[in-house]
């Protein structure tokens, strides 16, 4: 387990903080147009779009994404003896609702910490340029952690999650599919890094069970275009196609249960599974696994060692 913080970081100010910094959800339906247009860059969702969305999202009832990600921050503040603050890229708390909180406080040297391995890089830029926005110049010391997907910690946690929940089925033949979040093709030939290092997080989780896996993208999006693929239905056509009876869907892309496996998968996806007469088995997010937070506290450790002897 990681020792709680016990010496001086990046500066004399006091004790550092760390900023955990999450996707985010709605916390209201009401405010689906607006975070819908967050999301698409200000480019508002169409009438049908938003129906959909909030149709999907009353099948659920509700996210639990914002509980789940405050459950997160709470565990890995008591793992670490350090405050940790909560900032999400599109919901509730905000960038601005963080540094606010931060300035109160007095903590002045922050290490920044995403909860999405695979987008590191591009979640720190965000809350970097929200920090020198929103603060005054020089405000802030700031670290953050490096991309994290193929943490043996993460790898463990993802491992022992599939064969707690699925070991029978895949002792049996059933078919493992790692799912992670799709992203438009144009992305990844723009230079983002995120489809090679999912692919490395999916192939260290198959050497760690012993057991072949197929990567599969889902939750392609609305607007159409080339996205990452193969897309569940196919990977599911393909199963079927080759004599397969059951399927295991482990969502490692994702590191809370909300929307896009709540729906995507225990509703959309089940459906398609059953039409194919396959049996369909879904593995559980981590959420708050202790696995998980131990990960995330020695990447914080890790982080303020290295700043400290910069």
């Amino acid at each position: 387990m990681a020792a709680p913080y016990a010496g001086a970081a990046m500066s004399a100010s006091g004790v550092p903080a760390v900023l955990l910094i999450t996707h985010g959800t709605v916390s209201q339906l009401e405010d689906l147009p607006e975070f819908l247009k967050k999301i698409r860059r200000g480019r508002p969702a169409s009438p049908e779009l938003v129906a959909e969305m909030r149709e999907r999202y009353e099948r659920i009832g509700g996210s639990p994404l914002a509980l789940h990600s405050e459950e997160q921050r709470a565990e890995l503040e008591t793992r670490l003896g350090l405050p940790v603050y909560l900032a999400t890229r599109f919901g509730e708390p905000s960038f601005a609702d963080a540094v606010t909180l931060l300035l109160e406080s007095g903590s002045r040297d922050l290490v920044l910490l995403p909860l999405a391995p695979y987008s590191v890089e591009l979640y720190c830029q965000e809350a970097s340029r929200a920090l020198s926005e929103l603060a005054p110049s020089g405000c802030f010391g700031v670290c953050s952690v490096g991309p994290w997907g193929c943490a043996p910690g993460l790898i463990a946690a993802h491992a022992a999650r599939i064969r707690s929940h699925s070991g029978p089925a895949l002792e049996r033949g059933a078919r493992l599919l790692l799912t992670a979040h799709s992203l438009p093709t144009r992305v990844i030939a723009a230079g983002d890094k995120y489809a090679e290092e999912v692919a490395a997080s999916a192939a260290a989780i198959e050497r760690s069970l012993g057991q072949r896996a197929q990567l599969v993208y889902q939750s392609q999006g609305a607007d159409g275009g080339d996205w990452l693929g193969p897309t569940l239905r196919e990977a599911l056509n393909q199963a079927k196609s080759e004599g397969i009876t059951e399927v295991v869907c482990a969502p490692f892309g994702f590191l809370a249960e909300h929307v896009e496996t709540l729906y995507d998968l225990d509703i959309e996806a089940s459906a398609m599974a059953s039409e194919l007469g396959l049996r369909w088995e879904r593995v559980a997010a981590l959420g708050s696994d202790p696995f998980l937070l131990e990960t995330l506290a020695e990447l914080v450790m890790t982080a303020l060692r290295v700043e400290a002897g910069a």
